[in-house]
């Protein structure tokens, strides 16, 4: 056998796993709408492509964010005021997600050039500071009171009031976010990304720079992070101040976590589950906070890769 067919032999599996992987999402995604309300099944495409963003710096980049609602939040907020302003569904969405990628050129800029825990800090004041703005900033964002009533035009025939039309929408929105992920990790941008995570000094002494990674990643989460939240609004047609709130922060991380991080289909799956296991809890009345946190205790304990980075760790052994 030549060399050539050893590596195509060696690289088959991956190869294999990863289409199962696609398919089977993909399925799943087509269908959930017609399995759980359409709402929920909004929700967890949302929330997924958010741990999705979230992922690619805190997995492939190594950065731990604490502020990442403020991007979901600024493209929430944003997305409900051009819908309220009358205009289309389109040029909405995309208002938000370039304001979520405006917001981040001077958070990343400021962030990257701390690490650990500084870093953390520096992008969770930021946060608060958006969080404030949008408590005072009424004009805008309706305080308290938020944003809600406004409409959702309909384009090329298509009625959004319809909850299942919206879902398909915002899945071709999704499929398009997690493509650019999905594609950026696999890229020499993302090995070079994961070079400058694993050690910062060998990937400088190679002849990249690391704070132009750093920088790069973060944008791109930030966008990932701002497509996510305007899929939000338009699915709910609402937008209250929980969007900027550090909680909201606080969930993708733990979706990341329980998904598994590298992953980027693990925290597809991560959202999945939380947001079902809450739906299951308010309805059987059960204290939503309690159980959510002795399940992520759990799964950290036992599953310290994740749901998905376990079962894929599995497979490698067998």
């Amino acid at each position: 056998m030549s060399a050539v067919s050893k590596v195509g032999a060696t690289r088959d599996p991956a190869r294999v796993t990863r289409a199962a992987w696609l398919i089977g999402l993909g399925v799943l995604l087509l269908a959930l709408p017609h399995l759980i309300y359409p709402v929920l099944a909004l929700d967890i495409l949302a929330w997924g492509l958010f741990a999705v963003a979230f992922d690619l710096l805190f997995g492939f980049s190594g950065l731990l964010s604490f502020g990442h609602a403020a991007f979901w939040g600024t493209s929430a907020y944003l997305t409900a005021f051009l819908l309220g302003h009358g205009q289309s569904v389109p040029v909405a969405i995309a208002g938000g997600t370039l304001g979520a990628l405006a917001l981040a050129v001077p958070v990343a800029f400021l962030s990257v050039r701390s690490s650990g825990i500084y870093f953390s800090m520096i992008t969770l004041a930021f946060a608060q500071m958006v969080s404030f703005l949008a408590l005072q900033w009424t004009d805008l964002t309706g305080g308290e009171n938020g944003l809600q009533g406004f409409a959702r035009p309909s384009l090329l025939g298509l009625d959004f009031s319809d909850a299942q039309l919206r879902y398909y929408v915002c899945l071709v929105l999704f499929a398009l976010g997690f493509g650019v992920a999905y594609r950026a990790v696999r890229s020499p941008f993302g090995q070079a990304q994961q070079a400058v995570r694993d050690s910062e000094q060998r990937a400088q002494s190679v002849g990249y720079n690391p704070a132009r990674f750093k920088f790069t990643a973060f944008l791109l989460s930030a966008g990932l992070a701002g497509l996510a939240g305007a899929m939000y609004t338009f699915g709910h047609g609402v937008v209250s101040l929980e969007v900027v709130n550090w909680r909201t922060s606080g969930e993708v991380v733990m979706m990341t976590l329980l998904g598994g991080t590298t992953t980027l289909f693990g925290p597809v799956i991560g959202a999945g589950l939380v947001l079902l296991l809450r739906d299951v809890l308010t309805t059987a009345n059960l204290p939503v906070g309690i159980v959510t946190g002795v399940v992520f205790v759990l799964v950290v304990l036992f599953f310290r890769r994740g749901v998905v980075g376990t079962l894929q760790h599995w497979r490698r052994r067998r």
